[in-house]
């Protein structure tokens, strides 16, 4: 995860579905909220541009706590094989700075598409795992709902 002295976070998945049906699970906002979030976190709102330079802007709802969101804009838009986009919280914790996403898709068959995600760079070591964590956890949830396309 760590390279050249900068934190990283990289995962890779294998999911039961085309690329162009997970790219829209990755952009379309009625989607996101099926999978976006740690695992208990509801998603109240995604407001989205998706283009270059375009804005989006997550709602997110912890079981217990209060309402915050995240934002960011699209640096790459690049369906079905690549997105990327600048992540900031808002009102961001001391330990936080702006990261940015990159995300790769590429068919594997014609039923199966690979994810690999890559962001950073992370300011401390638990920021990082705290993304980890929060990604692990979200795509346990692309994966289940990417098998529900596949049963379909």
């Amino acid at each position: 995860m760590t390279h050249d002295g900068e934190l990283r976070l990289h995962l890779q998945r294998v999911l039961r579905a085309p690329r162009s049906v997970v790219f829209r699970a990755l952009t379309e906002p009625q989607e996101l909220t099926k999978w976006w979030g740690p695992d208990g976190f509801a998603i109240p709102s995604v407001e989205s541009d998706l283009r270059p330079g375009g804005s989006y802007r997550i709602a997110m709802q912890p079981p217990e706590g209060d309402l915050f969101y995240l934002a960011g804009e699209f640096v790459e838009v690049d369906p079905p094989e690549r997105l990327s986009y600048t992540f900031r919280w808002e009102d961001p914790d001391p330990e936080d700075r702006e990261t940015v996403v990159k995300l790769s898709l590429r068919d594997i068959g014609a039923a199966r598409a690979e994810l690999v995600l890559s962001q950073g760079d992370f300011a401390t070591e638990r920021r990082q795992a705290l993304h980890e964590e929060g990604w692990t956890q979200s795509l346990d949830k692309l994966e289940e709902l990417m098998s529900s396309y596949a049963s379909t």
